[in-house]
């Protein structure tokens, strides 16, 4: 598994500095964190919300392996409004183990989107036309193909 190491000076706060270590989480354990903080729909199996900060926290929290002596970072902390890490930090905390732990922007981007009901799933060029489900849409019968009868010389049976 992979590590990083990262050494701080004073820049975050004295409490702060000190030596961090961070590994790679295994898919297993990073999937888990992902699903323990992701709601979803009980029949569609869609995502109905997320907790991308308690999913960030908890993945910073479960790859780090060493910290200085007095532990200046704690779960809570990570979670924290009101007593917690600075921003710059946590961001730099972030960077960190999503790159250790192979998070894509585009999981980042999904976990952070606000899931409503239109930005589940990806428009298509095509899909104007399935917006409506009131019936035929006056453009969509010109584009119907004639319906054809089978002849006994057209049959290839």
């Amino acid at each position: 598994m992979r590590r990083e190491t990262v050494n701080l000076g004073t820049e975050y706060g004295a409490e702060y500095a000190g030596k961090y270590v961070f590994q790679e989480l295994t898919w297993a354990r990073r999937s888990r964190i992902i699903q323990k903080h992701t709601r979803y729909h009980p029949v569609t199996g869609q995502v109905v919300s997320s907790d991308f900060i308690a999913i960030q926290a908890e993945t910073i929290w479960a790859a780090l392996k060493e910290q200085p002596q007095n532990q200046p970072i704690t779960l809570e902390k990570l979670l924290g409004e009101e007593n917690g890490i600075p921003i710059t930090l946590g961001e730099l905390f972030s960077r960190i183990v999503n790159n250790l732990c192979a998070m894509s922007r585009e999981e980042t981007a999904f976990l952070s989107a606000p899931s409503d009901a239109d930005s589940r799933t990806q428009r298509s060029p095509t899909s104007a036309s399935a917006k409506s489900s009131g019936g035929p849409q006056p453009s969509s019968l010109v584009s119907q193909p004639a319906s054809s009868t089978s002849s006994p010389s057209s049959s290839t049976r």
